[in-house]
């Protein structure tokens, strides 16, 4: 049970951070400022 607590709570969190970082990328307002969101992520330990 305890378990099956565990897993459900990291799923969310996992999820809720993906939409977070999705939410993020999406509102960049060209490519330059896409990448430049992608390679912020990337060098502070976030991957895509």
């Amino acid at each position: 049970m305890f378990a099956f607590l565990l897993e459900t709570l990291s799923t969310w969190f996992e999820t809720a951070e993906r939409n977070r970082r999705e939410a993020y990328l999406a509102s960049s307002a060209d490519i330059v400022q896409l990448e430049q969101r992608i390679r912020s992520l990337e060098t502070n330990g976030y991957s895509l």
